[in-house]
């Protein structure tokens, strides 16, 4: 016996770090999957195809759902979904960065190359506290989050009830998922202070990065930060403004979301609460299916840019999005260099942007057409529940239960990729090659 484990040790120790990884969250999924398919964990039978679609979801942070968690589930189903979360939430950033090593495995040169673009941290040991810094800021915000929601649910579903609320929508929001125990979302509590200050609050901090949290409790202000934070920051808080703000102008007097609102405090709060809410989580104040077509593009945008590097969002992430404005920026003024707050960006960077951009919107279009051909609906509807899916936001216009069998796989392959593909991406393009031959250049005539 222990012959064999040796043996299978060390072919693990063979297989590559992002392959891994992909292996470890399938078999997350699987094992959820099986939990919520026990007779304890349903109210009423779900099929094979619902389990995994809703164990993937929640793997992988995002909140679309097939079934109505807080109607079809037990107080056990209820749970298993809270810890896919947590364990989908902190799982990708300590898995990736840390629990391979620490399980012996050997990450290698292309692995090495990678913690310190992302991590920004070439030592174990530095690692290891940046974890325990990660363990210290989820139990930190998630009871705070907890016992500041229990002054929302427990009013309105009684003590016990009120508190396991308040502990799934704090776990569900630090982790960007997007799920809720009520059929209609967060729509009863669109003008809830608490729920309109504390969500959104838990979110946004989780979908910064844990590195710029390190980096913010660690360094002074501004002039100590690495550049990594000064374009998560600015970054973060542009789009925000440009979100909350767009979304107010474009859906101010639509009676089916702000339009039904009559004080103009109310429609701004719940522009507040759906204006940060894309690029993240999948909560909703407001009747999603409802909105503008104008508005609904933005929001695609927005969930397709995601959030920041090692956080519990997805996307292809606020940093991708700011080095590919400037590299564009730079190309048009005919400059060599591109910089940011006065640094350079190195050629490797701009190149690893183009190609997560273009690999990430392939899988969109792809998937885009893989539902539009085997499944009735809107375009609009299709391409807005590929991208949620791809960021791993959770928002839908009422699609996913329109879900056959084969769309419910694309969605679920495009969830997995969405949080897993990036991270073997960055593995894969911080492999370096020498070419063996070179070729003279060539001319191609460009645009």
């Amino acid at each position: 016996m222990l012959d064999l484990l040796q043996n299978f040790a060390r072919k693990a120790a063979r297989i590559p770090p992002p392959l891994m990884l992909a292996a470890l969250y399938a078999a997350l999924i699987l094992v959820g999957a099986v939990a919520l398919k026990l007779p304890v964990a349903h109210v009423r039978p779900l099929s094979w195809s619902e389990v995994l679609f809703t164990s993937t979801s929640a793997v992988t942070v995002t909140g679309l759902s097939v079934i109505d968690v807080g109607q079809h589930l037990t107080l056990f189903g209820q749970v298993v979904i809270a810890v896919l979360m947590q364990l989908g939430g902190i799982g990708l950033m300590t898995f990736a960065a840390l629990v391979l090593g620490a399980l012996g495995m050997s990450v290698g040169l292309t692995g090495q190359i990678y913690l310190r673009n992302d991590l920004n941290h070439n030592s174990m040991n530095q690692l290891l506290r940046l974890v325990r810094l990660i363990v210290k800021i989820v139990l930190i915000c998630e009871v705070a989050g907890a016992v500041l929601l229990t002054f929302a649910f427990v009013p309105r579903s009684g003590l016990g009830q009120g508190l396991w609320e308040a502990v799934f929508h704090s776990i569900s929001a630090f982790n960007n998922a997007g799920f809720s125990t009520f059929s209609e979302g967060l729509a009863p509590f669109a003008t809830d202070p608490v729920i309109n200050i504390v969500i959104p609050a838990l979110f946004i901090v989780g979908g910064i990065g844990y590195v710029v949290l390190h980096d913010l409790h660690q360094r002074d202000v501004w002039h100590g930060w690495t550049l990594n934070t000064k374009v998560m920051l600015t970054g973060t808080a542009a789009l925000i403004v440009w979100s909350v703000s767009m979304f107010a102008f474009l859906e101010w007097d639509n009676p089916g979301t702000l339009g039904a609102l009559d004080s103009r405090i109310d429609r701004l709060i719940v522009s507040w609460f759906q204006g940060v809410t894309p690029r993240t989580a999948g909560f909703n104040t407001t009747n999603i299916s409802a909105m503008h077509d104008s508005t609904s593009m933005m929001f695609i945008s927005l969930m397709l840019i995601g959030g920041g590097p090692s956080s519990t969002a997805g996307g292809i992430k606020v940093t991708t999005f700011a080095v590919m404005l400037v590299a564009t920026v730079a190309f048009f003024r005919r400059q060599s260099q591109f910089n940011l707050f006065g640094r350079a960006v190195a050629m490797e960077e701009v190149l690893k942007v183009m190609a997560l951009t273009v690999l990430s919107l392939m899988i969109v279009f792809v998937s885009v057409f893989l539902l539009a051909a085997s499944n009735e609906g809107h375009f609009l509807d299709i391409t807005f529940e590929v991208a949620s899916a791809f960021g791993t936001v959770g928002l839908s216009r009422g699609y996913t239960t329109s879900l056959n069998e084969f769309g419910r796989v694309v969605i679920m392959v495009v969830m997995f990729i969405g949080r897993v593909g990036p991270l073997t991406l960055g593995f894969v393009l911080a492999t370096q090659t020498v070419p063996r031959v070179r070729y003279p250049v060539g001319k191609i005539h460009l645009g």
